[in-house]
């Protein structure tokens, strides 16, 4: 077997890890290993909105009032008088949100979400200011009103649909595991005992610790990836969107493993803001049907492009 080059020269963009300083008004084929397709969101049964104690949280949110328009009096009009609008980011995950070092830009998946709803507000998608958070951040951030949105490969759980609200379904990605390619590992459940990376916050944790797994928490998931190249972890376990992210900066690792959690992401706003809720999704419908959702996904995570996740909302 061909040994492996040194860490060092093999940590490519997690050096980007390091800055998660706050970005002020940035402006502005296919791979062969990419996220599982999009898969169609379970059916709806009578859920009350927000109630974590018998939620469908795939249909949580509120359905729009009509196209995407700026009323007077609504939040968006607030956004707009203040000439832009916050939100809160990765910039690390290769793919959804990362800080491009050719361009100094965040781009990526998750970064379209957030210029469609700026365009939608302010006619320009670039009136926007990024914030870094770490996953552990993101809700804490929403409920202080320190950003307006949250876009960070975010699962909608009744757990966190008791402290904030988010849009409909925008992606469903599934828990899987990253290993080096010598691993024997092929999942979570040959990894008993052995040292498995997370980040704080992430809820890929539960899975982590269901399979006996020893769950090692960092700030970022290219943190995970340093500790994965150094040895010091046996494997990473999160979304696969995520994982996709950290393979193609690393040749020497590989996604392995079934599906062990779907993981339908939405857009994170605060619960003082049902109108904010009912306009994103209005802007999330229009991506759906426009073609936008199709190009993003096309350019961020490759061919086929499957069907975007249908939007269900609470009764």
């Amino acid at each position: 077997m061909n040994a492996r080059p040194r860490p060092w020269l093999r940590v490519l963009l997690p050096v980007l890890a390091a800055s998660t300083l706050m970005l002020g008004a940035v402006a502005a084929g296919a791979a062969p290993d990419r996220p599982s397709s999009v898969r169609a969101p379970r059916a709806a049964s009578a859920v009350s909105h927000a109630s974590a104690a018998a939620c469908n949280p795939e249909a949580s949110s509120l359905a729009p009032s009509g196209p995407p328009l700026v009323t007077p009096g609504s939040f968006m009009a607030k956004i707009r008088a203040r000439g832009y609008l916050i939100a809160g980011v990765d910039q690390n995950t290769y793919h959804f949100g990362f800080l491009n070092p050719l361009n100094g830009q965040i781009e990526g998946f998750d970064i379209d979400m957030i210029k469609a709803v700026a365009q939608a507000i302010f006619g320009n998608p670039d009136k926007v200011v990024y914030k870094a958070i770490p996953d552990s951040e993101r809700e804490q951030d929403v409920e202080t009103g320190a950003v307006d949105i949250v876009a960070h490969t975010m699962t909608i759980l009744c757990s966190r649909l008791k402290h904030v609200d988010f849009s409909s379904v925008y992606f469903v990605a599934a828990q899987r595991v990253l290993v080096l390619k010598d691993s024997p590992a092929r999942g979570l459940a040959a990894l008993a005992g052995q040292k498995v990376c997370a980040t704080m916050g992430a809820d890929s944790l539960a899975a982590i610790v269901k399979y006996r797994a020893i769950p090692v928490t960092v700030p970022y998931w290219t943190d995970c990836l340093v500790l994965l190249q150094q040895g010091d972890v046996a494997a990473i376990s999160t979304d696969d969107s995520i994982l996709y992210g950290l393979a193609a900066q690393d040749p020497w690792t590989m996604v392995v493993g079934p599906r062990l959690t779907d993981e339908p992401y939405g857009l994170a706003i605060s619960k003082q803001h049902p109108d904010f809720v009912r306009f994103v999704n209005a802007v999330l419908e229009q991506l759906r049907t426009d073609g936008q959702w199709a190009a993003s996904y096309a350019r961020w995570i490759g061919r086929p492009v499957p069907a975007p996740p249908p939007a269900l909302y609470a009764s």
